[in-house]
């Protein structure tokens, strides 16, 4: 039977545990202790109403079952201690559920530590063997329904934790493959800020321009060669526009994919590459327009 090892996705804003549930068959199999005196002060008999627990045990296999599939999966020690860490950092310490199913009200965790020592950790004070990096959580109960008809009758007897985790593996693949998929855009995009350099073109545009003026000049002597010049001239300049245009709407794209790829040095490059595009378009329709009107 397969073994899963599950992690928190940092990049998911809902991962990692959302709730602490009290249930009957904890998957975890380890219950908790109600500590229902004040043990300190015995002639005190008011119940304090407190539950202790583990609520994850590290590098320990639990089993699943999804339709046919069965398999087992387990956190390892760093992932137990993140969890800890993004329950109470996202305030999720009021969340509490009954088997998973009802949400409760008055039910709030109150400590949160994980084990670094089996011999000194304060759970052996009351009698759990919790391993070094367990998850032990304390909760308080308000809600006197829940203490009368569930924890004081045994109806539940330990903590199950609720929350998104990612399967190692997967996790893994899927990242490899958005990063193989991310190198071929960032390549094509690089392929695409070379072509639209323009160097080439630039050098193009002021022997267009030199060439006009030569033309112009010898169409005071000679007006049907000059006619014939000036429409060439039209002709390769109305070429250049087009030829601009199609680049700056490629330009156009692969600046929309930098935004979403987040490539900030890239997204500079192609801006002013659309920038330079855009200049020279404007100076080709004013030799164009200057053509169209002698």
């Amino acid at each position: 039977m397969r073994i899963v090892e599950l992690i928190i996705d940092e990049s998911e804003e809902l991962s990692g545990v959302e709730a602490v549930s009290i249930v009957e068959f904890p998957a975890i199999e380890s219950n908790f202790i109600s500590l229902n005196k004040q043990l300190e002060l015995a002639k005190v008999d008011d119940e304090k109403r407190i539950l202790m627990g583990a609520a994850l045990i590290p590098n320990k296999n639990i089993y699943r079952r999804n339709g046919e599939d069965e398999y087992y999966i387990f956190f390892s020690n760093d992932t137990v201690r993140k969890a800890s860490e993004l329950f109470l950092m996202n305030s999720n310490q009021n969340n509490a559920t009954l088997e998973h199913d009802k949400k409760l009200k008055d039910l709030s965790v109150v400590e949160s530590w994980i084990v670094e020592d089996t011999e000194m950790d304060k759970s052996k004070k009351y009698g759990l063997n919790a391993p070094v990096g367990t998850w032990m959580v304390t909760m308080k109960v308000n809600n006197d329904a829940i203490w009368n008809d569930f924890v004081k009758t045994g109806k539940v007897k330990g903590f199950s934790i609720e929350g998104y985790f990612a399967d190692k593996l997967e996790m893994s693949l899927k990242i490899n493959k958005k990063e193989m998929e991310k190198n071929v855009m960032i390549e094509n995009i690089k392929s695409l800020i070379e072509k639209s350099e323009l160097k080439n073109q630039k050098v193009e545009l002021s022997t267009i321009y030199d060439d006009l003026k030569g033309a112009l000049a010898e169409a005071n002597k000679e007006v049907i060669k000059a006619l014939d010049l000036k429409s060439q001239a039209a002709k390769l300049t109305q070429v250049s526009i087009n030829k601009n245009r199609e680049l700056l709407k490629e330009l156009n794209k692969a600046e929309g994919l930098i935004k979403d790829l987040g490539l900030d040095s890239e997204l500079k490059k192609v801006q002013k590459a659309k920038s330079e595009v855009s200049g020279n378009l404007n100076t080709l329709d004013k030799i164009l327009n200057n053509l169209l009107s002698v």
